[in-house]
């Protein structure tokens, strides 16, 4: 039997942890919008499975991905954050993703930044990029907000994207509310 740990990050306002199956119905509902385009969607209840699937196994392959994010003022799953280093990809990547409902609080960079220095300090990803699709602003501005700059044109997954470094963190300087192991 493979067993595997997902850490689980505390931030302010967020909790970073392993994905759950009860975070299906709000990942389908996101995927089923256009807004999903940017993130490889739209994409169907079966997709979304393999999805949150892919999640769980690039984790117990890479010892690294995505953590799922929990707001701590309401318990609501609200957007995924972390290190995704896939075939297709050129290097390992931050990515974040939030739902509508979470935008413009501020929370995609409270997650960002803790997983990209929990990369950095923990996994030896340090000064990675992102991928950001051309017609979302919302993550170049993030992106640039986290201290990132463009570098150069990608391709992504058949289709044209940014790439954007970020810059190498001191991670004798990195701050983290709380890390526990959890699964």
């Amino acid at each position: 039997m493979t067993s595997f740990t997902i850490p689980e990050i505390e931030t302010d306002r967020l909790v970073l942890r392993a994905p759950h199956l009860d975070d299906l119905p709000a990942m389908t509902e996101f995927f089923a919008t256009e807004r999903s385009h940017m993130v490889g969607g739209p994409k169907d209840a079966f997709a979304c499975w393999g999805s949150l699937s892919n999640r769980l196994g690039h984790w117990a392959l890479r010892g690294f991905g995505l953590w799922h994010l929990t707001e701590k003022s309401s318990g609501a799953f609200v957007g995924w954050a972390g290190m995704i280093d896939v075939p297709g990809w050129a290097e390992p990547e931050l990515g974040w993703t939030l739902m509508e409902a979470a935008e413009g609080k501020g929370l995609a960079f409270e997650a960002a930044q803790a997983a990209r220095a929990y990369a950095a300090r923990n996994q030896g990803l340090n000064g990675v990029i992102s991928y950001i699709a051309h017609a979302n602003d919302r993550s170049r501005a993030l992106a640039e907000r986290l201290g990132a700059t463009y570098e150069s044109e990608g391709e992504l997954l058949g289709k044209t994207a940014q790439i954007w470094r970020h810059p190498r963190i001191d991670i004798s300087k990195t701050d983290l509310t709380t890390e526990r192991t959890g699964q």
